[in-house]
């Protein structure tokens, strides 16, 4: 299993080519590659021409650390069909990114609308029967998260979606920090699961179902928002035993081409922190489920 930082806390306050440094200063060993402006940026065509991305690769050689991952976020699924056409124009430029950075694991978000399910459910795999061919051809493990506000945002409901490429290359993530949106409970979502878990985001988040309801209130009652946090570990609801000992249950910390990524946006101010007490925690709690 490898261990990576999401760096988004740094975006602002670093370059591209400084994060692999930052990263290894922290002390991982391997770094998630998300949404950067002059790298794949949110919704829109990726901005790294070859020189870059060669660049990126000796940043990273020169820092001593891998991209464990890349994750892309493009609206595959979205109801709109330009908008989605778009999606899998920059999908492709993606995916030869990935390549061209060595990186053999993709993960990314259902996207698409919950009102327009039906509609965004179509569009996804309309989306995929042109770039399924293209993932498996170049061996990319794409590992999709039913992110809250997603056309699929419950857990088992996530795995059937999935299940309906009939790909071995297709996989699930699990964030922690959504788990109180995936309906189902963590470790029937990861049992289900089995070995299509193949990467997971620890952050911790407060249960907003708590309090019958009323943790968080929005005006006018009803509105249909998703609350979440991406708060360091100990700071939320999680259950962190159930997490790490799900995670070891289904073998997921035994295999090689599993990635555990500290995915921690709450406390930029605090990042370095922050991010050593992550790394820290998540080998504290691997070590107390291995044995």
């Amino acid at each position: 299993m490898k261990i990576a930082l999401d760096p988004t806390p740094f975006h602002h306050s670093h370059s591209l080519l400084e994060l692999p440094r930052v990263v290894a200063e922290l002390g991982y060993k391997y770094m998630q590659m998300t949404p950067h402006a002059d790298l794949i940026p949110f919704y829109n065509h990726p901005k790294a021409d070859d020189e870059l991305v060669g660049q990126l690769n000796k940043a990273c050689k020169d820092a001593g650390i891998e991209i464990a991952s890349v994750l892309p976020v493009l609206r595959w699924s979205g109801p709109d069909e330009d908008a989605r056409e778009a999606a899998v124009r920059y999908w492709k430029r993606a995916i030869q990114i990935t390549v061209d950075l060595g990186v053999s694991t993709m993960n990314t978000e259902f996207s698409g609308r919950p009102e327009k399910a039906e509609e965004s459910e179509r569009a996804f795999y309309r989306s995929m029967e042109e770039l399924l061919p293209i993932i498996e051809r170049e061996g990319i493990d794409l590992l999709i998260d039913p992110h809250p506000d997603d056309f699929v945002e419950e857990g088992l409901a996530a795995i059937r979606v999935i299940r309906g490429l009939n790909s071995k290359n297709v996989g699930l993530v699990y964030v922690a920090s959504h788990s109180f949106h995936m309906k189902n409970a963590p470790l029937d979502i990861m049992r289900a699961a089995g070995d299509k878990l193949r990467l997971v985001h620890v952050a911790d988040t407060m249960d907003h179902h708590a309090s019958h309801g009323l943790r968080y209130i929005t005006n006018p009652p009803g509105n249909p928002v998703r609350v979440h946090q991406h708060l360091k570990i100990g700071d939320g609801d999680v259950n962190w035993d159930e997490f790490f000992g799900g995670l070891q249950e289904i073998g997921f910390l035994d295999r090689d081409n599993s990635v555990m990524v500290s995915s921690v946006f709450a406390e930029d101010d605090n990042a370095e922190e922050v991010s050593r007490h992550q790394l820290e925690t998540m080998k504290q709690y691997v070590r107390k489920v291995s044995v």
